[in-house]
């Protein structure tokens, strides 16, 4: 099984506002809109500098 792990940010009060309000307009909620721009800046350092292969990641 997978084990998911665990973040926590500090953030301010307006950005937390800002992102619930982008998240429900996405439809998504705060932790998947999180995840969501997470996998986009993946996605955008791997097209410039090649994908992150396992053996980088220790």
């Amino acid at each position: 099984m997978e084990r998911k792990k665990h973040l926590s940010i500090r953030m301010d009060q307006e950005q937390h506002d800002k992102l619930q309000y982008i998240a429900a307009y996405e439809g998504r909620s705060m932790s998947r809109q999180i995840l969501h721009l997470i996998n986009q800046c993946i996605r955008s350092f791997e097209e410039e500098h090649g994908p992150i292969k396992p053996e980088d990641l220790n």
